[in-house]
């Protein structure tokens, strides 16, 4: 029989090889809430592997692995975070932070807030700075049209109101 179809007895108590999670090329913007919020996970996740670690052997070690590739990974998005504070925008453009009302071109009005990527929450209007929508409405201005290039077409955007966003 081929070796490589028979597990080594060595191998047993060896942690699970996981992939790493995938950092992103771009600068790590993030609101105030957003840098409490990596924060937040950071502490939970060191918690969760300070118990796996006290568990010793009884410990899954696929937990253990996935807790360690998650906290490097957050660890990692802490040490590029870049705090922007809405505040400091231009209130007149929209910016990082930023609350923006837009109308499409059937009269509907939606709201959104520009994020960084890690806060980014479409079912709750927050986007990424990255996205194609915050592309479009960056440094547009109240009565500016822009135009959304989405997978589904193209769509015309009216810029209501611009506001910074919530009280941090």
């Amino acid at each position: 029989m081929n070796r490589a179809f028979v597990k080594d007895p060595d191998d047993a108590g060896r942690p699970e090889e996981v992939p790493e999670r995938p950092m992103s090329p771009h600068p790590n913007y993030v609101t105030p809430a957003g840098l409490r919020q990596l924060e937040a996970l950071a502490v939970g996740l060191s918690a969760r592997l300070d118990r796996l670690r006290e568990a010793g052997k009884l410990a899954d070690p696929h937990e253990l692995a996935l807790v360690q590739r998650d906290l490097r990974w957050v660890e990692g998005r802490l040490q590029r975070a870049i705090r922007v504070d809405p505040a400091d925008q231009v209130p007149e453009r929209v910016g990082f932070g930023m609350t923006v009302d837009v109308q499409d071109e059937a009269g509907r009005v939606e709201t959104y807030r520009i994020v960084g990527e890690d806060e980014a929450d479409a079912a709750l209007g927050k986007i990424s700075w990255v996205s194609p929508l915050a592309e479009a409405l960056l440094h547009a201005e109240p009565g500016d049209g822009v135009v959304w290039r989405r997978p589904a077409g193209r769509k015309r955007l009216e810029v209501l109101t611009i506001r910074p966003g919530p009280a941090e």
